[in-house]
């Protein structure tokens, strides 16, 4: 699978230096080169690697947020993905540096959100600390070759117009992008009027932080004058749908967001416990909203939702010069789903890009690679010793202590004993 609308059969895709090199006819292609290593996936369907624009790596359910257990909770996030095809992620949270020391040692893509607020966390006590230490963590991962970093605002209501005003410039010397999530629910919109006397958006727009460097996720509950202002300063947008009706705050309007033109990625948000970070049903979910009865707007075909979860992803996480899709340069960063799976053998060709929007998930995703570096070879972890991880995560649950015993809990009387 290239360029969307294209599915191409008996091809090779030939990766040097971690980077895909060229796409040629089978033939063609044994002809030219003489490759070392050679991994055959004839049977298979090769795609660009998933890009979850936006999650948070966080403990397990269950598991107390202790310090020491951070880095064994964004493994296990990490492996998650990878088994679902994710090759590139945007983490969230107040724990950046496990985001991106997790990715890094277990060779994923990662866009690491760096928290700003008002109110203290383990990450920083005051305005100007957050500031400080994001330059600091902006510097140490400078040039890296897969973690990316951008200021991350949090609870955007509760943030000073001064802070906000600090972002906007340092954003603008430093050619950084901004995440920040914006009109996920009515109860924030109003909060956002009562505080400020705008939306959340109209707010952003006043204080200069609406521009093609801002990335506003959620976008749940917009007016057509909300989307009006979102197209004409040229921001992107990733949407979450599972952890929008998790929440319960409804569902964005997709084809709205859609017909816009915007750079339009999607995540599996920050819901916890009951959230998945399996991108698969987020972009059925896509696919299937944009459908709605009285729904403005064209409706997301299986390429199109594809689209979002793969270049527009990269797009919205400034990414898209370096993957994405399947072109000569890019970095290899490929998912392989096995289509002899029984998800997939209903359809071939053309129409196996529909059974990937509609009726994919983890377990037809056989491979991935990040850089040209294979993560997950046939449903195996190379790097990541999954083993010990499971042992580790099982023992921070704490053991469950018994019910009072009662009469249905006695030992029972059989007639023999009378």
């Amino acid at each position: 699978m290239t360029s969307p609308g294209e599915v191409l059969e008996n091809h090779t895709l030939l990766v040097r230096d971690g980077r895909i090199l060229d796409v040629l006819p089978r033939t063609e292609a044994a002809e030219r080169y003489a490759a070392p290593v050679n991994v055959d996936r004839s049977a298979h369907l090769v795609l660009p690697g998933l890009v979850n624009a936006y999650t948070k790596i966080a403990p397990v359910p269950g598991g107390a947020a202790r310090p020491e257990r951070l880095h064994d909770a964004a493994q296990l996030c990490v492996a998650e993905m990878l088994k679902a095809g994710t090759t590139c992620f945007c983490g969230m949270g107040f724990s950046p540096d496990e985001s991106a020391r997790t990715a890094a040692e277990q060779g994923m893509r990662a866009l690491v959100g760096i928290p700003i607020a008002e109110a203290a966390s383990p990450w920083a006590n005051s305005p100007g600390e957050y500031l400080t230490r994001a330059l600091s963590f902006r510097d140490e991962y400078r040039g890296h070759p897969t973690i990316a970093t951008a200021f991350a605002p949090h609870s955007p209501s509760t943030i000073a117009d001064a802070t906000f005003r600090r972002i906007a410039t340092l954003a603008d010397e430093l050619d950084a992008g901004i995440l920040i999530a914006l009109h996920e629910s009515l109860a924030e919109v109003a909060e956002s009027v009562t505080r400020h006397g705008a939306r959340p958006i109209e707010r952003m727009h006043a204080l200069g932080l609406l521009t093609p460097a801002l990335t506003a996720v959620q976008m749940v509950q917009v007016t057509a004058a909300d989307i009006a202002l979102a197209q004409r300063t040229g921001i992107a947008i990733t949407l979450c749908p599972e952890a929008n009706f998790l929440s319960g705050n409804g569902a964005a309007p997709v084809a709205s967001w859609a017909a816009t033109r915007l750079r339009l990625g999607v995540g599996t948000g920050a819901t916890e416990p009951a959230g998945t970070l399996d991108l698969w049903s987020e972009l059925r979910l896509l696919a299937l909203l944009s459908r709605a009865p009285g729904t403005p707007g064209a409706a997301l075909s299986a390429w199109d939702a594809l689209a979002v979860a793969t270049r527009g992803g990269a797009a919205v996480l400034g990414l898209d010069a370096q993957i994405g899709t399947l072109e000569r340069g890019k970095w290899a960063d490929l998912c392989c789903v096995d289509l002899r799976n029984p998800a997939m053998q209903r359809a071939a060709g053309h129409a196996a890009v529909t059974q990937l929007a509609f009726n994919g998930g983890r377990d037809i995703v056989s491979d991935v690679w990040v850089s040209g570096r294979h993560l997950l070879d046939g449903g195996a972890f190379t790097r990541l010793d999954w083993p010990e991880l499971a042992v580790r995560v099982s023992s921070w649950r704490e053991p469950s202590i018994p019910d009072e015993p009662s009469i249905l809990d006695e030992p029972s009387i059989l007639e023999d004993d009378l």
